[in-house]
């Protein structure tokens, strides 16, 4: 549950108003943020068409957030074997759980929780646990406990059953369901929904700020690449976006920009790879401080972040070496490389006259005596756009 779900769920209830009809948000959810969950139940709760929450396919898990949606809803149903449950708050290192204390937020979600059994006349001592003891209820058992209104197997057994129910809207309206038969329009994602959707993941979120890093180093230890300095900003931001919006801890985002900044710094600093060392274990301390720990929580993947630390480590590794060897590699390009190399006297130089060298004529000076024409002459050093040199034999 993340904002883009919110603008889905938004954008769905708003048709579904538009058209007259009921609107039926098929639920398979881990759980999400806090604040977004929220605002769905606000949508839902708010809605002038009745909302079914139908938690589905089989398999499927309802949990936190998503218990939250699904019994905010005026008609909540399950498929067989589905979970519904396991609701306790779980802090994710935003400014919501550093300004307020562990319990009260979960005083807070056990309260709304329960006036939202209320609301729709459902088991609010039980939907209550859900957050407080963090219990989970099968299918049959949540029909059972009265936490939800009906099981069924499919969409059309759904509408069937659905069919007579009365249902009250925002205000007291009360509206009966004739559902039997009725046809189900799907409302597809935007691209940018789904674009959001995808990048508001911990472990894709991860891996954009690691291809964003690796990318602004490959840049940076070969300047005028380009490509790679272009796909790692815009990875990186977009990186951070997703972190910041899944309300990472900023601790381990500043471990990890400042990781980022000793490996760049490694290319400018001599320290035999102290600081490029000192940049990989920040960013892997970093990783690992990112989300909570609690179980159940939004996390990365551990297998994810040893992965990518090993390969930014050897992607350091590999761009030190060969910035190092270029560093020793004799100069190729300028008049500085023409320092050493053999020059044929075309005029006689008393001392100055022209050469010939690396295919091309040059006005020279000899240090010291003078040179026929024909003699193989040492360049010694370049002044300006005039060669000075020496014999090769010297004279005598």
């Amino acid at each position: 549950i993340v904002p883009a779900a919110a603008h889905y769920i938004g954008r769905g209830i708003a048709e579904a108003e538009k058209r007259g009809v009921p609107c039926l948000i098929r639920l398979s959810t881990p759980g999400g943020l806090y604040g977004v969950t929220q605002e769905i139940v606000t949508k839902i709760v708010n809605a002038r068409v009745p909302v079914i929450v139908y938690v589905s396919p089989p398999g499927s898990w309802a949990a936190s957030a998503g218990a939250f949606i699904t019994l905010s809803a005026h008609c909540a149903a399950m498929a067989p074997g589905t979970r519904l449950g396991a609701a306790h708050p779980v802090a994710l290192g935003g400014e919501e759980e550093k300004n307020v204390p562990a319990e009260k937020i979960t005083a807070d979600a056990a309260a709304w929780m329960r006036s939202l059994a209320e609301l729709r006349g459902r088991n609010a001592a039980l939907a209550e646990e859900m957050v407080t003891k963090s219990r989970s209820f099968s299918a049959e058992e949540a029909l059972s406990h009265r936490l939800v209104d009906l099981v069924a197997g499919d969409e059309g057994e759904l509408c069937c059953q659905l069919s007579g129910r009365q249902v009250t809207l925002a205000g007291g309206t009360g509206l009966q369901l004739e559902l039997a038969g009725a046809r189900i329009t799907e409302l597809a994602p935007t691209w940018p929904e789904r674009f959001l959707w995808a990048i508001l993941n911990p472990d894709v979120a991860y891996l954009l700020v690691t291809i964003g890093m690796a990318g602004i180093m490959v840049e940076i230890y070969h300047p005028g690449l380009i490509f790679p300095g272009v796909l790692g900003s815009i990875a990186l931001l977009l990186g951070l976006y997703s972190l910041g919006t899944l309300d990472a801890y900023w601790v381990g985002l500043m471990l990890i920009l400042l990781g980022l900044g000793f490996l760049i710094a490694e290319a400018f600093v001599t320290t035999h790879g102290i600081l490029g060392t000192g940049g990989v274990l920040s960013f892997f301390f970093g990783s690992l401080l990112l989300f909570s720990t609690h179980p159940g929580g939004m996390r990365v993947s551990t297998g994810l972040v040893a992965a990518t630390t090993v390969t930014l480590a050897g992607l350091m590794a590999l761009l030190v070496t060969a910035a190092v060897r270029g560093q020793k590699r004799p100069v190729q390009t300028g008049t500085a490389d023409l320092v050493g190399r053999e020059a044929l006297a075309r005029t006689d130089l008393a001392p100055e006259g022209l050469v010939f060298v690396a295919g091309e004529y040059w006005q020279a000076r000899l240090e010291e005596g003078s040179a026929r024409a024909g003699e193989r002459l040492v360049v010694t050093d370049v002044e300006g756009l005039r060669l000075v040199v020496r014999r090769k034999t010297p004279q005598g």
